[in-house]
């Protein structure tokens, strides 16, 4: 029986799980509401990874780059395609918002909004200092770890030889944690079909069909961000057709789609990253957990332009071009400060709606279903991540053309593997 599972490739598991989820959510309802626990097992297996996967994985990756030129050019690099990328989800947000009608064709009623505090700029920063890294890491605050992550990692390149027994243990942590990652990963199906029902059973087509064009906006803009942005930067820069990469990051996709958290679906992103595109392993441990942190395109670019544009069309507010570039700025920077986890986008769109007057009471038309549209600003954000990653590292030679070329002809040759029998490739990379 298991032979036979394992048999099914991969991507094919956790996309039929996807399809019968949804199938039993739309036909079934009050059962697939009731399959929730099946998703929640596959997020908290998931979330039990994030803390100690982040530590060492990046203590590891920056103590394994010591020897590189320039780490600084590394880092530069990726957080500029980062903002680049950021910027032109904003203005493709605000393009689309433009040119589709938003205005409600029912009247909405508001659900309920809870209020949230916006901290100032200066305890943002101060946050991101741990007074005490054992609790940021036992209550998963990711930008407190990976800042303690990183200076842990400088101390010890500093020290040379007298810290190469913590590099060790470091090093070996990582791989130990990236097989339970494989081990983890497994529970894909179960956790995307269990997430699917319960997503399409509790809210069912009448929570979307007065919201149908915002949503649609929403959708429409991020697909036209992955297939020309990232598509074109994967084709130029990472030098792999987009259909190619595409392929291959497939699943990563579903279960960002699923999981609607960018930090959630890293194991899984880390792993494709790696063990596809080929990218090695001590810069993929370093570029995409600080991406799951800092690269938003699709929560804070692309999200809180359109809502912007709906909500002044909702209470007919006109906007002009100062307000569309205010918008557009506050909403890449927005970007950039969104963290990874579901329903953190909120608090982007009250800064962007705060920024050009608009009432924030219109963000309770939306709210309820912020859930569908956030599967796919995380679907959008998990994609940006591995494609700057992708493209960092081929300018960097830091692919390993190998692993590239054999995803590539097991996509020819129709036989694409399953993660977790591509574990040998990983393996031979560390």
């Amino acid at each position: 029986m298991f032979k036979a599972w394992f048999a099914i490739p991969f991507w094919q598991r956790v996309l039929g799980a996807f399809v019968l989820g949804a199938l039993l959510g739309f036909g079934l309802p009050e059962i697939g509401a009731a399959m929730q626990p099946l998703g929640q097992l596959f997020v908290r297996s998931i979330q039990m990874l994030v803390a100690p996967l982040i530590l060492f994985a990046i203590v590891s990756s920056i103590t394994s780059m010591q020897s590189h030129n320039n780490l600084g050019r590394l880092a530069s690099k990726t957080v500029g395609l980062f903002l680049l990328t950021a910027f032109i989800a904003s203005a493709i947000g605000l393009a689309v918002g433009t040119f589709m009608d938003l205005t409600p064709t029912v009247e909405l009623t508001a659900g309920e909004v809870v209020e949230r505090d916006i901290p100032p700029v200066s305890q943002v920063l101060l946050s991101v200092i741990p007074t005490n890294p054992f609790a940021a890491l036992a209550e998963g605050r990711v930008l407190q770890i990976i800042f303690f992550a990183v200076l842990l990692a400088i101390a010890l390149n500093a020290l040379k030889e007298k810290a190469a027994p913590v590099r060790d243990f470091f090093n070996a942590g990582a791989e130990v944690m990236y097989q339970i990652t494989r081990y983890v990963l497994e529970l894909t199906p179960i956790g995307v079909f269990g997430l699917m029902a319960w997503v399409v059973g509790t809210y069912g087509l009448e929570m979307l069909l007065p919201l149908g064009k915002f949503i649609v906006a929403i959708y429409l803009a991020c697909l036209i961000h992955i297939i020309f942005v990232y598509g074109s930067l994967v084709r130029w820069g990472a030098k792999i057709k987009p259909m190619q990469f595409f392929r291959a990051i497939f699943p990563t996709q579903v279960i960002a789609y699923s999981t609607s958290s960018s930090f959630g679906t890293l194991p899984s992103t880390l792993k494709t990253t790696t063990e596809r595109l080929g990218v090695k392993k001590e810069y993929a441990s370093f570029s995409l957990p600080l991406g799951a942190t800092i690269n938003m395109d699709g929560c804070g670019g692309i999200y809180p332009a359109i809502a912007a544009i709906f909500i002044a069309h909702l209470y007919g507010i006109p906007l002009g071009f100062t307000e569309y570039a205010i918008i557009m700025v506050t909403a890449t920077l927005a970007s950039i400060g969104t963290a990874g986890v579901p329903g953190s986008a909120m608090v982007m769109l009250t800064v962007t709606l705060s920024a050009v007057g608009l009432p924030l009471e219109g963000i309770a038309f939306i709210a309820a279903i912020d859930r569908i549209i956030d599967m796919m600003r995380t679907a959008t954000n998990v994609t940006g991540d591995m494609a700057v990653s992708a493209t960092v590292a081929r300018s960097e030679q830091m692919i390993d053309e190998d692993i590239l070329n054999a995803e590539l002809a097991r996509q020819r040759g129709g036989n694409d593997e399953s993660l977790h029998s591509s574990s040998a490739s990983s393996q031979k990379q560390g």
